[in-house]
């Protein structure tokens, strides 16, 4: 049996590498790059619409949450492969006859973007808005279709 020294940093080492990767991931979700400085649209996003992402044989999809925005107030872009989705939900201001006691939703421009893999048919993707649900389809291209061979046993 080999001894193996105790070092008690090594323990502090591995919870420095924890905080770092944690920071990493915090500056790649909210998009900034040098440390708080941030770029691009994303800069203004105050919060982040939840989504899912899955595909079938022959599509990829995107579905978001957007209760309460206006089909209008949601902007679909993409280019190199990544799809960006932004918009805003707008809150009712305060009047003498509306006070809020708590509010929970969140308000403000909202932001995300997802990197696509090449095999993407950008001409065909489309968008569905429905019941406060955003469907994105993002057709695969034919040579990216699963497909199966048949083996001829000999």
């Amino acid at each position: 049996m080999t001894l193996v020294r105790f070092n008690p940093m090594n323990e502090l080492f591995e919870v420095e590498k924890q905080f770092s990767r944690m920071f990493s991931d915090f500056e790649k979700r909210f998009g900034f790059k040098n440390g708080f400085e941030p770029e691009s649209e994303s800069e203004n996003a105050v919060w982040s619409p939840l989504t899912d992402i899955y595909e079938d044989n022959d599509n990829f999809k995107l579905k978001l949450d957007l209760p309460g925005i206006a089909k209008d107030e949601v902007k679909i872009t993409f280019s190199n492969n990544q799809i960006s989705i932004s918009g805003e939900r707008k809150q009712e201001p305060e009047s003498e006859n509306h006070k809020y006691h708590r509010v929970e939703r969140s308000y403000g421009k909202f932001y995300r973007s997802f990197d696509l893999p090449k095999e993407v048919d950008q001409e065909k993707i489309s968008a569905d808005f429905k019941n406060g649900q955003l469907t994105v389809n993002i057709p695969k291209l034919e040579l990216a279709k699963p497909r199966q061979i048949e083996v001829k046993v000999n």
